[in-house]
This record gives C-alpha cells, structure tokens and sequence, in this order.
C-alpha cells in the first residue's frame, strides 16, 4: 500500500521521494529481524500463541502510524511495526510444513502466496485510488480494522494453528547451531542465495513502480492505481495452480522460468514503450515472482527438521533482502529509473540462467 504512494506521501510531509521512501525498508528490514526470534519462539512455545500476539502487536501499531506527524514519525512506526508483524506469514509457512509432506506441499503454498499476492494487488490499488477520498491517515485506520476483524474471526479457529505449548525447549546455543546447520549444506546456501536475489531485484523494481509512472507518463495516485492494477494478480489465481506444477515436475526449470520472465520485463519497462503496455509488463513481472518465491519457500521447509528455524531464516534472509533491494534502487535514483531497471533486470536474467544449473537436482521425488 505504502510504495505506490511515495510520490504523495512526499508531497505531503514535504521531503524527498527517496527520505519518504524509507519508510518501506525501514518495515521490510525490521520484519526480517523479528523472524529470526518468531521460528525459535514458536519452536518454543508453540506456533499459536506467536501468532496472535504478532498479530495483536501489528494492529495496534497500524492504528498508531496513522498519527504521525513527519516522516520520521512515519518511518519510525513502520520499524516498529515491521519488528510486532515477523511472526504471522513465517509462521503461516512453518505450519504448512507442519501439516503436510514436501511431496504435497506446493498447493498449500501456492495458497499461501496467492494471498499475500492478493494483498499486494488490493494494496497497490486501493491504496493510491482511495488516498485522494480518505486520507492517507483513513487507509492507516482501514488496515487496522480489517486486520482487527481477521484476528477476531481466526480465534474460533485456533485449534488449526497447533497446540498451545510444545515440549521442546531448545537452548539458544542450539539455536545458534541450527541456524549454521541450515546455511553448512550446498542445497541450502543456494536456496537461500535465491531467496535474497530474487527479494532484492523484485522489491527494487516494485517499491518504485509509483515513483516511475509518476515521472514516465505523468500520471497522479488514480493512473497509477490502474497501472498495478495487475501487480499480484497471477498469484492470486494462479499460485495453487503453480505450486501443483512444482509438486508435480520439480522447481528446477520453474525458478529459472520465474527469474528469466521478471527480469526481461524490467528491461521492457526501461524502454521507450507506450502507457498501455506497461501495466501487462507489471502483471507478467509479479507472474515472474509466483514462479520463483513460493517455489524456493518449498524446498526452504525441507531442508531440516527444525522448521520453525528454518523457515524463520528464510524469511529473515528474504524481507531484508525486500529492504535492501527498495535501498539499492532508491539510492541509484540519481542515474535514472531507465538505467536502474536495466542493471536489476540484467542481474535477474542471469541469475536465472545460473539457476538451471544450480537447481536441476530440484525434480519430483
């Protein structure tokens, strides 16, 4: 919701694109770092409790940004709720591969995916188009009450999210040791690799998308609500579709498929092409992303036993890489948003090629 609104946001505390523009990483990092102490946690605790209260945390501090006064303020209580909201998608993921074997877990996460997917194409959209009618502050508010809603009616429900306390207390010296244990094998130093790449080169592009239709076509929050308007679409159709696809022919032509399309429609976007085509250009961008994240998050719950460790790196490894990517873009703004989509495209693009390599073992078993 935040990104496309920088160009206003900008407008309305009377600073530059890239200070408002913290506010992103600034979330992005922080929630990185929650989760690697939300796995342990809930490998502690129980994945139930982590939840809620994670949960809990995030409204209260949706509600609180809405009163920020300077974008200081605003980028401060985007730290603070990145740091309260670590625990609710990781740990969404750790009960997948709590419930179900590798074999079948591709569904599941394509549902998973789809969602967030979802939630970043309504975001996108409603965001900037609703800005103009109730505030940047109201969109705050509304966040909040939706979110208030979706705790409330999950409580019912909370016998799904596993038992309450576990038996096991791991020590934080084994911890630690987990966390080695996960990075100690090939496969998983490469994943994980992966997961940063691919964090960094979509959050680059996507962060400042608003900021490009802005200065490209001149275009105000309404023009670019339409132009994302198929951000997060593919996966909201078509993630269950193409997490059965993984289960049933592997990742290892999929991931690079997903990195090869994303990276070509950076490059399209930094050409001189009329208005109209650059929102498909968006759509098969986020389609590149449905084919490589939820893919790689797959093999993530099957590189180790302790899963809430092994997932809670992933997602420490791929939201700072969210952050670092949306900083890396936004500093080489000066050279120009044509050159930048240019560099992270090629980047993408040979990544994806190095990938058939490194992930042709990635096949049904």
């Amino acid at each position: 919701m935040i990104a496309p609104l920088i160009p206003r946001l900008a407008a309305v505390f009377d600073v530059s694109v890239q200070t408002i523009g913290l506010a992103v990483p600034a979330y992005l990092i922080a929630y990185g770092t929650a989760t690697l102490v939300y796995g342990p946690f809930s490998d502690r605790l129980g994945r139930r409790p982590v939840i809620i209260t994670s949960l809990s945390i995030f409204v209260v501090l949706t509600v609180l940004t809405s009163f920020a006064h300077s974008a200081m303020e605003l980028t401060t209580f985007r730290l603070m709720t990145g740091l309260g909201a670590g625990g609710i998608v990781p740990l969404a993921l750790m009960l997948i591969g709590d419930l179900f074997p590798y074999q079948e877990r591709g569904r599941p996460i394509g549902w998973l995916f789809g969602a967030m997917a979802g939630g970043m194409a309504c975001g996108s959209v409603a965001g900037v188009m609703l800005e103009p009618l109730i505030s940047w502050r109201g969109l705050f508010w509304g966040v909040a009450a939706f979110s208030c809603i979706t705790l409330f009616g999950l409580l019912p429900y909370r016998s799904l999210l596993g038992k309450g306390t576990v038996t096991v207390k791991p020590s934080l010296r084994v911890v630690a040791r987990g966390y080695w244990a996960l990075l100690d094998t090939v496969r998983g130093r490469r994943t994980y690799t992966y997961v940063f790449l691919n964090a960094v080169f979509h959050s680059g592009v996507f962060t400042w998308l608003g900021v490009y239709f802005s200065r490209r076509y001149g275009v105000g929050e309404v023009g670019i609500g339409l132009a994302l308007l198929g951000y997060g679409v593919p996966g909201f159709l078509f993630g269950p579709a193409i997490g059965r696809l993984a289960d049933r022919f592997g990742r290892s032509y999929l991931i690079p498929l997903g990195l090869v399309l994303a990276g070509a429609c950076a490059f399209g976007l930094a050409l001189d092409i009329p208005i109209v085509l650059a929102p498909v250009l968006v759509t098969l961008l986020s389609l590149g992303y449905d084919l490589t994240q939820p893919l790689l998050a797959g093999i993530v719950t099957d590189l180790g036993p302790k899963r809430g460790q092994a997932v809670g790196l992933m997602a420490f490894i791929l939201f700072v890489g969210f952050g670092v990517g949306s900083l890396i873009f936004g500093a080489m703004l000066p050279l120009g948003i044509a050159t930048d989509l240019f560099l992270f495209g090629g980047c993408a693009i040979v990544a994806g090629i190095v990938a058939l390599v490194l992930f042709r073992a990635e096949t049904p078993k």
